[in-house]
């Protein structure tokens, strides 16, 4: 049953909108250094107060007059800022590879266990049927969409039609585009309740295990990476957020994972048991890949708050986990 809506407040909101030298004295009344204001207003008006303000929060006493500690400069608070875009990128490179390889592991062992390249036109294969009619409703759009739309190619020889639309233009029937094409169109969410909807537990078990998961850890981690993935998609505080979701911590020996004990109670609710899980999956498809050493290049010029804000323990680097990456 799904949760019912928390009450709206009861407040009107009448701030009045200020110029961008406004925001800088409201910084500068704030206690924050700022010794070239001109090169401060041009980060504010390109970034955007409302998107950087967020990250003075660390750097703050506490309390409803948003005062900095004492030597806190713009600077402190644009390195914070830069960290984070770094970590999205960082994120962002993780999640592609893990998305793209659940794509490939849907598509791969339905056409072929049920020998039907449009396996997913079957309402048999899930169990809400009307989840079911709203995903097909909405490939069908999709298709419909991309005909409306520009072609993908004109005189240019070097453009070539996307694979959905070469479908679309040559084909009449099946209305609908094979598995393969049709998983291409999808999002990262809708990617998880096509998975989370699969009827067969056993059909979620062989997708999940065919990148060292097991269905419950999978459909777990792939509901946190719809949120990650948002954040990080528009751009968004990612270092210190609650996300809300959090990934189930594996039980399963074949799946790798931190040291027992390695994740405090409250760490739990950071950001680091979602690193952990991304580096799990990738010791999986890809167990050559780089990607620890970056986060740890990237961790390790941070200071102890940074960390913190992460749930990351002050060893982390020594946890067989990742220090196999690292050697």
């Amino acid at each position: 049953m799904a949760r019912p809506p928390r009450p709206r407040g009861s407040l009107r909101y009448e701030k009045p909108p200020l110029g961008v030298e406004q925001l800088v004295d409201r910084l500068s009344d704030r206690g924050l250094e700022i010794p070239d204001r001109d090169r401060a207003a041009r980060y504010l008006r390109h970034i955007g107060y409302y998107r950087l303000s967020p990250y003075t929060i660390p750097f703050q006493h506490g309390g409803a007059e948003h005062q900095m500690r004492q030597g806190t400069s713009f600077d402190d608070v644009l390195d914070l800022y830069v960290f984070d875009r770094s970590l999205r990128l960082l994120v962002m490179d993780a999640l592609e590879r893990v998305e793209v390889a659940v794509r490939a592991a849907l598509t791969d062992h339905m056409s072929t266990i049920y020998n039907d390249s449009h396996w997913y036109t079957d309402p048999a294969h899930f169990r809400n049927h009307g989840a079911h009619a709203d995903f097909e409703r909405m490939v069908r759009k999709t298709g419909e969409d991309r005909l409306r739309g520009t072609p993908d190619a004109g005189d240019d020889s070097l453009v070539h039609r996307s694979a959905l639309e070469h479908y679309l233009t040559t084909y009449g029937s099946p209305e609908l585009p094979p598995s393969w094409l049709m998983v291409e169109t999808l999002t990262i969410g809708q990617l998880t309740s096509v998975y989370r909807n699969l009827r067969q537990r056993s059909d979620r078990t062989a997708i999940a295990a065919s990148i060292g998961m097991t269905a419950p850890v999978l459909e777990s981690w792939m509901q946190t990476y719809v949120r990650v993935r948002n954040i990080c998609a528009h751009h968004g505080r990612l270092w210190n957020v609650g996300l809300g979701v959090y990934p189930a911590i594996p039980t399963s020996a074949a799946i790798s994972w931190l040291n027992p004990g390695a994740l405090t109670e409250r760490s739990r609710k950071r950001l680091y048991p979602v690193l952990a899980s991304l580096q799990s999956v990738l010791d999986s498809i890809s167990p050559h890949s780089s990607w620890a050493r970056r986060l740890h290049e990237l961790l390790i010029t941070r200071p102890r708050m940074n960390l913190a804000g992460m749930g990351v323990p002050p060893d982390w680097e020594s946890d067989p986990f990742w220090s196999r990456h690292l050697q």
